[in-house]
């Protein structure tokens, strides 16, 4: 009892830590933001409280963007790694079991045929038909026996097939669970490293165009402190929706990062992405944002897009950086609007970032 007790009061310290945070911090009180500070407050995750304490050294603070970093940098794999292990774990139980009945069917036909062999040398000196009958009769009960162990052995392996199958499922589940953004259904920033990657490593094999698209939303940060988070992460799954009504097949979506969005265009030149960003651009902001709660009007949300195209001799990072410069650009420019590296505000942007360095 006093073990119990013991184990309440120190998980109960626990909570008070996390709850004290979040609360000196302001906050919002999900679960998410809880689990990062109970962890941080049993001190069981060394990283996660260094980069917390580093990033409070340096600015005070903890925006949702770095919330959501740590949690999928430092809790969410932990959650993915656990899963795989025990699916994992189950894939080999049932190896084991199998192996285990395949020795005993070995071990069996290795009887079977011990008996089939004394069997033949009895016949061949057996001169009497109760001889020979019982020597029939202890073969046909050897080869029932050797029919029930084989029938129990493709039973056991049909059962097997099926449940590695279904484990298989479930690995694959945890893989494009592992991949995509919860909020927005989209893909998330470890889904859109991967795929930009070979998207430029094939575009720049084919000599076949291939475009980026960086969104931002357009004074996300004001909704935040307006309506709170829950109207921002609503403001997110808006954004999310357009993308995934408005971007089609081969071409990759993902949530970069807070609230920031890319598309990856394959096969597609600098017009053709210019026209598919306004299509986004103009979708989001034809949504009418209503407060779920209240059903108060809250407006309509606007984004800014950067896009660039690969060149020859390219690599990802400069892509991105040409996507994000004419993003910055668009943001310096009015806002809701698209800036590609053509457009003479682009040149603008880099210059000024050239004289600042």
């Amino acid at each position: 009892m006093i073990k119990v007790l013991d184990e309440h009061e120190r998980t109960m310290a626990f909570a008070e830590v996390a709850l004290g945070q979040i609360k000196s911090l302001r906050q919002t009180a999900v679960p998410r933001n809880y689990e990062i500070w109970y962890v941080y407050a049993t001190g069981y995750n060394s990283p996660l409280n260094k980069i917390i304490n580093e990033t409070l050294a340096r600015n005070g603070k903890l925006t949702e963007a770095d919330l959501e970093q740590i949690y999928e940098t430092y809790l969410s794999q932990i959650k993915t790694t656990d899963r795989i292990d025990k699916v994992g774990s189950r894939v080999i139980g049932e190896i084991d079991d199998v192996m285990t009945l395949i020795g005993e069917a070995l071990g069996m036909a290795a009887s079977y045929d011990d008996n089939l062999t004394g069997a033949a040398r009895k016949l061949s000196v057996a001169q009497k038909p109760d001889q020979i009958k019982a020597i029939v009769e202890s073969l046909v009960k050897s080869t029932r026996e050797m029919r029930e162990t084989n029938k129990a052995l493709e039973d056991r392996l049909s059962l097997s097939k099926n449940e590695i199958s279904n484990l298989q499922q479930s690995l694959e589940a945890i893989r494009a669970e592992s991949l995509t953004d919860p909020l927005t259904g989209l893909g998330n920033r470890k889904y859109f490293d991967r795929s930009i990657e070979t998207a430029v490593q094939n575009a720049l094999a084919s000599g076949e165009p291939l475009t980026l698209l960086m969104f931002d939303i357009d004074h996300f940060k004001s909704f935040n402190d307006s309506y709170g988070h829950l109207t921002g992460d609503q403001v997110l799954r808006l954004v999310g929706m357009s993308l995934k009504q408005t971007i089609k097949g081969q071409d990759i979506t993902a949530r970069y990062g807070g609230e920031e969005f890319a598309v990856v265009l394959p096969n597609t030149a600098l017009r053709q992405a210019l026209t598919v960003a306004d299509h986004i651009r103009r979708a989001v902001m034809a949504k009418e944002l209503k407060k779920k709660s209240t059903g108060e009007i809250l407006g309509r949300v606007t984004i800014s897009v950067g896009v660039s195209m690969l060149k020859p001799g390219d690599d990802t990072d400069a892509l991105i950086e040409r996507a994000d410069a004419c993003l910055y650009a668009a943001k310096r420019n009015g806002r809701n609007r698209v800036i590609c590296e053509v457009d003479p505000e682009y040149a603008a942007e880099t210059q000024s970032q050239v004289q600042v360095a």
